[in-house]
């Protein structure tokens, strides 16, 4: 029996979570103390603050792709928009690509009429992701000592990432599909880089602005691996293992719960928004 592709790709990310949690775990052999000691070292209060920060990360991303899918052509409602990226929030946790792709057939099934199809609708993933991989780029040399990149680097990835952006630029002023609607996605890239200076705080690791800004660099270009939720740990030890390896550990798993739980309020509401939508249908009916 043949697999469906995402059948694969969802087989293919649990593989990879087990190994990168198997890494993790012999990384963390004879620090099982520290590593508990830090994760009970966060405030509930503070995890409820930072699953809050993340669940408006997420509807101010699915506002910037409300804009891009109005400019792509599409006259469907707002609403509907953000109840399919509710929907796709809770996917992405496991892979990026399915996250886009979860959301992309959540609206067209959602508003087959009046959703762009589904061409449209991938190019309008761009602006967004251009404007995050410009911001990565201009905050690249955060990473030049935690990953010992040579300093040039940085320069190149700036130049190559203005160079795109202009050409992006050009190409939307022709076929006007809205390129600069992307720019939303700042005030994501901002609410998320506090809440990661906020756990890694928590569990008694002194990060910086820049720090954070690594770690989050090194979040998104992993994310697209299928290596799933335990993405957030891997790239705060990545980063930030000389502060302790188990502290930065636990920071990670406490980003990716924190999440989750932002990704499962955002889908629950998107849920329920649904079902009240097809209840009052049903009462009109009647």
């Amino acid at each position: 029996m043949t697999r469906s592709p995402a059948s694969r790709r969802l087989l293919l990310t649990a593989l990879g979570t087990l190994v990168t949690v198997g890494v993790l775990a012999f990384v963390l052999a004879g620090r099982g103390s520290q590593f508990s000691a830090a994760l009970l070292a966060a405030p509930i209060w503070l995890l409820t603050l930072a699953a809050v920060l993340h669940l408006v990360s997420l509807v101010t991303r699915a506002e910037a792709w409300n804009g891009c899918v109005t400019a792509a052509g599409g006259t469907v409602s707002r609403r509907v928009v953000l109840r399919a990226a509710g929907v796709g929030s809770l996917a992405s946790v496991i892979s990026a690509q399915l996250g886009v792709a979860t959301r992309i057939a959540a609206l067209r099934r959602s508003a087959p009429e009046t959703s762009p199809r589904i061409p449209a609708m991938m190019a309008a993933e761009v602006p967004i992701v251009a404007v995050e991989t410009t911001l990565a780029a201009l905050f690249m040399f955060t990473l030049v000592g935690p990953l010992d990149l040579p300093l040039w680097l940085p320069f190149v990835a700036i130049t190559l990432m203005f160079g795109a952006m202009f050409g992006l630029r050009g190409v939307a002023r022709r076929h006007r599909s809205g390129l600069w609607l992307g720019l939303a996605a700042l005030r994501d890239f901002q609410g998320r880089r506090r809440l990661v200076v906020l756990i890694l705080r928590a569990v008694g690791i002194d990060a910086s602005v820049f720090d954070a800004i690594a770690v989050l660099i090194v979040t998104v270009s992993l994310s697209p691996l299928p290596i799933g939720p335990s993405v957030g740990a891997a790239a705060s030890v990545l980063i930030l293992g000389a502060h302790g390896v188990a502290a930065t550990t636990a920071g990670g798993l406490l980003l990716t719960v924190t999440g989750i739980v932002g990704a499962l309020s955002f889908a629950a509401w998107a849920c329920s928004d649904q079902l009240l939508v097809g209840l009052h249908r049903t009462a009109q009916v009647r």
